[in-house]
């Protein structure tokens, strides 16, 4: 069951929701199994963020990253066993996979480390200095003051 959602009464209000809307809409209409292979989002730090992907029996050669603006994809490819194996019963999950996660602005991907068939990817918050907020000092002008001098200035040249 898929319910529609009307955030036009927003827009009016509030500045950039659209693509928060847009957002939210395609996390809605995501096909796929999003729940393989498992994974956790955690908060490590104020501006810190660790993703962690259970990817038991890839090897990191199958694994794969891509950063991008706003989008970090994660997707394993299992290559085809050449070993001649035949199995009785296959329980370990092994099929491809692909994850996309929609990140912030400004969301860098700092590390990946693979251990003990977890994928580990640490991001964090880098706003640039330029986009920080900052005080801005508001001068005074003493009134009409400066005007009375530069008419001074003025008579006597």
């Amino acid at each position: 069951m898929r319910t529609a959602f009307d955030f036009s009464p927003l827009y009016a209000s509030m500045i950039g929701v659209d693509r928060m809307a847009e957002m939210i809409d395609a996390s809605m209409k995501s096909g796929g199994d999003r729940a393989y292979p498992p994974y956790d989002i955690e908060k490590t730090g104020d501006d810190a963020y660790r993703i962690t992907i259970a990817t038991a029996g890839f090897t990191p050669k199958e694994l794969e990253i891509i950063a991008q603006p706003n989008l970090l994809v994660v997707a394993g490819r299992k290559a085809e066993p050449t070993d001649g194996r035949q199995f009785l019963h296959h329980g370990l999950a092994g099929r491809n996979f692909e994850h996309q996660f929609e990140l912030a602005d400004y969301v860098v991907v700092r590390a990946a480390d693979y251990a003990h068939g977890l994928l580990s990817i640490d991001l964090a918050r880098e706003v640039p200095e330029a986009l920080k907020p900052r005080r801005v000092e508001i001068a005074t002008w003493g009134g009409g003051r400066q005007i009375q001098d530069d008419r001074r200035a003025r008579r006597a040249a």
